[in-house]
């Protein structure tokens, strides 16, 4: 649809068709099945077309197996549509109870508690790592030695060193390695992202987000999440996914950092015994009002609840990135200016706004000279799972570029570990060190050598 810019109007435009949509323009129906070995073609003693017992081709589905069903499970039931681009065919879980429900629940031809079954598995094409953040690198470094595809949730990791040792070892052993930044088919991101690239608002100078972390509480520090040994800190885990998007619409990477942040409010909160699992009303929003009343804590909580940090990104773009954890709303807000006008969303899910102010200066005006309406879209996370399971079954078959970066969702780590040592080194400012060149080009080529 044509934007439109009309000095002095306000306009409202309905945002129909996201550009660049992999999950719709690019099919996924193959004749046969092309075995995903390593560099995504057949592998040694591999036939380029597996058969079906009966001799005939196997069907079209990209058979997944899923390592991890905790909160991330969404993206388990986004990846299960038999007959429809892919399937869920192998369960791993430690816990007996969980295999055992979601074994029923996708019908999995293999249920196992050793995750190494699945990367040794004829039967499964790809893998899924759904798993907490400090056991993605041993994971992922196995399954791209056994040449399977796979998909790590993100954070890739929780520091620098991890994630650029599994990059290294996609190259080496030529498997594909794709990371879950779904935010990237979240339909306010690429909404603002297209705004931003078609110059509406001029070239970019300067972004801040805010984060308001609404069920922070619940979610970040009652289990795992709120040990810094399993996460380095929340300024990594939870705003990966934010300053990955930043960099995106900025079009540049942090160079440095600065931060700030404190464990304000959760820190002296009652706690559980190690060992003693969550109550099952720990996702209460009803009754865990005010912050302070919450109770059943993770046995450990050292990660901070609120921060705030200052970025200069490659390309000269200023940046802020805020987070709370104990605020009463739950949405995510981007503000980008740049030399031509500004956007701000305002609600971050299907039927919210972005407002675009480009046609003259002003005093607060809170109609915009345009407005953009996020799409629908079905699916958990805003529509985004199915898009990036879409995407990532797509890349397994054909391989080719992604909307996703493996080398994006490093740099997001890299930002996320720096400004956490800023923060907890009295806000001292830390440069961000860039990944190998070499690197960056194995995987601006898609994944394949020279």
């Amino acid at each position: 649809m044509r934007h439109l810019r009309l000095p002095g109007i306000a306009g409202r435009v309905e945002y129909a068709q996201l550009l660049h949509d992999a999950s719709e323009v690019r099919p996924l129906a193959l004749v046969g099945r092309r075995v995903p070995g390593r560099g995504g073609v057949a592998g040694p003693g591999q036939d380029a077309v597996e058969a079906n017992e009966d001799g005939g081709a196997m069907g079209d589905d990209v058979r997944l197996g899923v390592i991890g069903f905790g909160l991330r499970r969404s993206l388990a039931v986004a990846a299960h549509r038999p007959g429809a681009g892919s399937r869920v065919v192998a369960v791993c879980d430690l816990d007996e109870q969980v295999r055992a429900g979601e074994a029923a629940t996708f019908g999995a031809e293999l249920v196992t508690a050793d995750y190494h079954d699945l990367i040794t598995a004829p039967g499964v094409d790809a893998i899924i790592v759904n798993t907490p953040d400090h056991t993605h690198e041993a994971i992922a470094l196995d399954v791209l030695r056994g040449g399977k595809p796979v998909y790590v949730e993100k954070p890739l990791g929780i520091t620098i060193e991890q994630c650029d040792t599994m990059l290294r070892t996609a190259r080496q052993t030529g498997t594909r390695i794709y990371v879950g930044h779904n935010m990237r088919h979240m339909g306010v991101v690429r909404l603002m992202r297209d705004i931003v690239a078609r110059g509406d608002i001029g070239t970019p100078q300067t972004v801040w987000v805010r984060h308001f972390v609404g069920h922070g509480g619940d979610f970040y520090f009652k289990d795992w999440h709120a040990d810094r040994r399993n996460t380095t800190g929340l300024l990594l885990q939870k705003a990966a996914h934010d300053i990955d998007v930043l960099h995106w619409i900025a079009g540049g990477y942090a160079q440095q950092v600065q931060a700030l942040g404190d464990l304000k409010v959760y820190g002296d909160l009652p706690r559980r015994a190690p060992g003693e699992p969550k109550p099952d009303d720990w996702l209460s929003p009803a009754t865990n009002w005010p912050p302070r009343s919450q109770r059943d804590l993770n046995d450990v909580v050292d990660v901070e609840d609120v921060s705030l940090v200052n970025m200069r990104l490659d390309n000269g773009v200023l940046a802020a990135y805020q987070q709370c954890h104990f605020t009463p709303d739950y949405w995510r807000n981007y503000t980008v200016i740049g030399d031509a006008g500004r956007l701000e969303n305002f609600g971050d899910g299907p039927g919210d706004v972005v407002k675009v102010w480009n046609a003259k200066r002003s005093g607060y005006r809170p109609e915009a000279d345009i407005e953009y309406r996020v799409p629908d879209s079905g699916g958990s996370h805003g529509g985004a799972d199915p898009k990036i399971i879409a995407e990532f079954c797509r890349f397994v078959r054909e391989g080719g570029a992604t909307d996703t970066s493996p080398v994006a969702a490093r740099m997001s780590v890299a930002a996320g570990v720096q400004a956490t040592k800023s923060l907890r080194d009295n806000g001292r400012p830390y440069e961000v060190p860039p990944l190998d060149p070499d690197l960056v080009d194995y995987f601006a080529r898609g994944q394949v050598e020279r």
